[in-house]
């Protein structure tokens, strides 16, 4: 992986800016820093205004793990065309048959789950994430998430940062919510800024030369092409989309 701010790397960054292009963000641990409690999650001040002014520049989009109407809430007032929830399902796939699949795993999760400390079940009607941040054995806590998880029927499993996300089995994820946006709104390229395994469908995108994929800290294993440090580095990437759309475009911030 390769540093997209440094300046070795940044002119890939103004080729994708000065084209037709779709920016398209992550939430949870891009937009938003991550926390213990899911509830509080929201974007800080600097970062709203920096969003207020690129939303005004390029079309952009928001694909999130979150429920369509909770990260909409956490949008209001910046300027975003869409917002993608439940990692990727809805608005298109937002069935009732779906709905009605995911609730019948609650029981078998809250039953089974009940007596493990630390686990928060979180239901977005549409998939479920089971949180264990604030388990005093992570690792013991994630096997028995796991454990039971795998035994629902039409459930697939996604993991994530201290979480384990149970989506139905055949449902889009987010690498084919965003290209369908791309293609709706007729953009020739993509920026897709993400943090977490469920974005690695769209890190999967990479090589396509459509996409240029940034992740939020350096993996290994991941499929982006380009990193930056962590999510506090979201407002310097901002700040250079935004400054390659001005009238007078510089370099890479120092």
């Amino acid at each position: 992986m390769r540093r997209i701010l440094s300046a070795k790397n940044f002119p890939v960054l103004q080729r994708f800016a000065f084209s037709k292009v779709l920016l398209a963000f992550d939430f949870d641990g891009t937009l938003a820093p991550l926390i213990a409690n899911p509830d509080s999650g929201a974007i800080r001040h600097g970062t709203r205004r920096l969003l207020r002014i690129l939303t005004c520049r390029y079309p952009c989009i928001v694909v999130s793990g979150r429920s369509r109407a909770d990260v909409q809430r956490r949008l209001r007032g910046i300027g975003f065309e869409e917002a993608i929830g439940n990692h990727g399902i809805e608005p298109w796939n937002s069935s009732h048959s779906v709905a009605q699949l995911v609730k019948t795993w609650i029981p078998v999760l809250m039953q089974k789950l009940g007596s493990v400390g630390g686990v928060v079940l979180e239901n977005k009607r549409f998939s479920l994430s089971i949180h264990y941040r604030m388990a005093r054995s992570k690792r013991a806590a994630r096997k028995a998430i796991i454990d039971v998880a795998q035994t629902l029927a039409g459930a697939k499993l996604v993991g994530g940062k201290l979480v384990v996300n149970v989506v139905p089995k055949g449902a889009p994820d987010k690498g084919l919510a965003v290209e369908r946006e791309r293609k709706r709104r007729r953009c020739d390229k993509v920026i897709y800024v993400g943090d977490d395994e469920t974005d690695e469908s769209v890190f999967a995108l990479a090589p396509h030369s459509r996409y240029l994929t940034i992740r939020i800290g350096a993996k290994q294993s991941s499929r982006a092409r380009f990193y930056i440090r962590n999510q506090r580095g979201i407002d310097r990437l901002l700040k250079s989309l935004i400054e390659l759309r001005s009238d007078h475009p510089t370099g890479p911030p120092s």
